[in-house]
């Protein structure tokens, strides 16, 4: 009985690495994206239990053993670049004296949730320049607005829909804008933000739809709105920080093809997971609330902070602008055929 279970169970694990291979938009091919060091801990699992209780004899067991371990290897190979042993592709920056720093706070506060008073504790604490809180409709948007007197730069975007953003900043913002680019009640952001040495920087801010039955039953939109964000930070002629609940990973196609196409990159590599999502279940933690930066940063901190009630724990990432980081960051090359899906993906159909 027990062979029978891992061997089953071994094939489903498998199936689980091998389905996000096929490139189709419907949710059930891009969910298995998410669970990545989840699967890995299962396959670790599966091959102690099944080299102590159940050791391959037959041909068949031999095949999906062998299958299991490769599949480990592979699991391994992925997540390598997301540990502390994996190359950064951001350099460490020490914060000095500030004036080129820009700390960010993003944070899904989840609607529903109604500890505003512990956000407020969390901005004394973390002290960012730059907050972005998704999910935030009217009410949110009256709780917080006691900060406006610290934070007296806004962009405000309040919804009932749970898409809902709003904008605080410190320092001055100019050329603010509240976009729908794919949805007409999907809202994202872009901003300048003005550092303290006088330094510009251009902000985009979003949170497109999630592919789950209850949301979205394809990633089609998600792409979409990442890839066009992804283009306008490409165009871009002044430092550019993307940054939101993405609802998608890290490590996903579409996140490392939106890297490609932008040219900007991830603080987390060679950091850590820092996993943002599900605050509530410790077993289904993804990274989804993101911040990538262009290649003139040096980071001088990340952190994943308190969950404040939510189903996300905030995001603060402080980040120095410095050029000749450049040199020393790494460049990130595009291919034509990368080039070419995103130009289908940006171009995809929505109603189709």
């Amino acid at each position: 009985m027990i062979h029978d279970i891992l061997f089953y169970f071994s094939l489903l694990v498998i199936l689980s690495t091998i389905i996000p291979f096929i490139r189709h938009d419907f949710w059930i091919f891009r969910v298995f994206e998410y669970p990545r060091l989840q699967k890995l801990t299962l396959n670790i699992l599966l091959i102690i239990v099944i080299l102590c209780f159940s050791f391959p004899l037959q041909i068949k067991d031999w095949s999906v053993f062998t299958a299991l371990t490769l599949n480990m290897f592979y699991l391994l190979y992925l997540i390598f670049p997301f540990t502390v042993l994996g190359k950064k592709q951001i350099i460490t920056g020490i914060r000095t004296d500030g004036i080129q720093n820009l700390k960010i706070l993003i944070a899904n506060v989840y609607q529903e949730n109604r500890q505003s008073g512990e956000y407020h504790k969390l901005i004394s604490i973390c002290d960012p320049d730059v907050i972005l809180m998704v999910e935030t409709n009217k009410w949110w948007q009256k709780e917080m607005d006691s900060i406006q007197n610290t934070y007296t730069h806004q962009l405000k975007a309040p919804l009932e829909n749970t898409y809902g953003m709003l904008l605080y900043s410190k320092l001055a913002l100019s050329e603010k804008k509240v976009n729908y680019l794919v949805k007409s009640d999907i809202p994202s952001m872009e901003a300048t933000v003005e550092l303290r040495s006088g330094q510009k920087v251009k902000l985009f801010c979003l949170h497109p739809e999630p592919p789950v039955p209850q949301e979205n039953p394809k990633s089609t939109e998600r792409d979409k709105e990442i890839l066009i964000v992804g283009a306008k930070a490409k165009e871009s002629n002044i430092p550019v920080i993307v940054m939101g609940d993405l609802n998608d990973v890290a490590w996903s196609y579409t996140t490392e093809l939106f890297g490609k196409v932008s040219g900007l990159l991830d603080p987390r590599r060679g950091r850590g997971f820092f996993n943002s999502f599900n605050a509530k279940y410790w077993l289904l933690r993804f990274p989804l609330d993101h911040i990538f930066c262009s290649t003139d940063f040096a980071l001088s901190s990340i952190k994943r902070l308190a969950s404040c009630g939510s189903d996300h724990f905030p995001m603060c990432v402080d980040l120095k602008y410095t050029p000749s980081a450049e040199m020393q960051n790494e460049q990130l090359e595009v291919s034509n055929d990368d080039l070419l899906l995103a130009k289908e993906k940006i171009l995809a159909d929505i109603d189709g």
